[in-house]
């Protein structure tokens, strides 16, 4: 298979993040890399995911899997530019347990 995103990049793209309360700490998750971390206040959660990305980033690249690993997270090379999956919808969903 040809190499068609060789020349995509990431300029002006932003991703969506949850930040989600759990006790005492913070959890910053996006389904756009499906990674997440904790920190002990809103920003450094927030402060973590930022290097937790640039982890991400650096470490698929310098392995030769970062686009492999979007394409298999749905990410798309548009007009030379990577598009992370659209987020359409987030809602509360009951659920049943079962007797």
């Amino acid at each position: 298979m040809a190499n068609m995103s060789a020349n995509c990049n990431f300029v002006g793209l932003k991703i969506p993040v949850q930040i989600l309360r759990e006790n005492d700490d913070f959890i910053a998750y996006t389904p756009a890399f499906d990674i997440s971390t904790s920190g002990k206040s809103y920003e450094e959660a927030k402060k973590r995911f930022s290097e937790l990305v640039e982890i991400f980033l650096e470490e698929t690249t310098e392995a030769g899997t970062l686009e492999t690993a979007l394409e298999e997270l749905g990410w798309k090379c548009v007009q030379k530019k990577w598009m992370p999956p659209v987020v359409v919808a987030q809602e509360m969903q009951e659920i049943k347990m079962p007797a």
